[in-house]
């Protein structure tokens, strides 16, 4: 990777990373290119508890799972993006991820209170995992997996899910609609190499991106997840379920154009 000169601060760079959507491999590039100082701390919604702010203003750097509703707080020269997948790959590939991890936390690590859904997901079957457990659970579910990328751009939250859910699918994608024009682009996976191509434009630096993966799951990137994940349902009824967690995000895409 060549890196030139280091994006100015006051026109920030802004990637809100949707889990699953090759945003390590474009954080490391576009870390580089700024310069580790430069990067906000703050990578996950998690780390800012309580009004302690997710987009803290001097960075040239705003990447990770982010809420975005300070996004107004920053300079209006700001360049926000984001990068959407295939909704079914997306939920197979997260649940195939936090699978890899799971398998490799010892029985002890899997007892601790931060890991009870990955034991939770090794010990269950994939029906009982997507659908069974506490209410507490199944709202991690829901926030995490169902129709994500509608209730991330509608709420501009994490997790979202709440304020979505007495929603149709038809409402959902209207309410992302919405937040849409805060967002300068919108890539797929699928054409990495348009993302490549705005930064060398807006800020002169190379970064490389295509093809190169962090954070891989036990499937090879080549490989189709979902029907794995359908596999291990074990019924038609199970699938049918989860295929409703994909069904406001697909019309979503398909207003946007985009080919994922």
């Amino acid at each position: 990777m060549s890196v030139t000169t280091p994006a100015d601060a006051t026109a920030p760079i802004v990637f809100l990373h949707i889990p699953k959507t090759a945003g390590q491999t474009i954080h490391n590039a576009l870390a580089q290119v700024v310069g580790e100082t430069q990067v906000s701390p703050i990578r996950v919604h998690t780390q800012a508890p309580g009004d302690a702010p997710q987009m803290p203003p001097g960075y040239s750097l705003y990447s990770g799972h982010l809420d975005w509703s300070e996004l107004e707080t920053l300079p209006e020269s700001r360049f926000v993006f984001t990068v959407l997948r295939d909704p079914c790959e997306r939920i197979a590939s997260f649940y195939f991820f936090l699978m890899k991890e799971a398998q490799a936390l010892s029985e002890e690590d899997l007892d601790l209170p931060q890991h009870a859904g990955k034991k939770r997901l090794l010990r269950c079957s994939a029906e009982d995992y997507f659908f069974g457990g506490n209410p507490g659970f199944q709202r991690f579910i829901h926030d995490h997996y169902d129709n994500f990328y509608c209730s991330y751009f509608a709420t501009r939250k994490m997790r979202g899910y709440q304020q979505m859910q007495a929603l149709s699918s038809a409402e959902k994608v209207a309410a992302a609609q919405k937040n849409l024009p805060l967002i300068d682009r919108i890539y797929s996976t699928l054409d990495l190499g348009a993302l490549e191509r705005d930064i060398a434009d807006r800020y002169g630096a190379e970064i490389s991106v295509t093809e190169t993966y962090v954070n891989q799951g036990m499937i090879e990137p080549d490989e189709a997840r979902w029907p794995k994940l359908l596999d291990r349902l074990g019924s038609d009824a199970a699938a049918r379920r989860l295929e409703d967690f994909v069904t406001a995000d697909t019309d979503l895409i398909e207003a946007l154009g985009l080919k994922v």
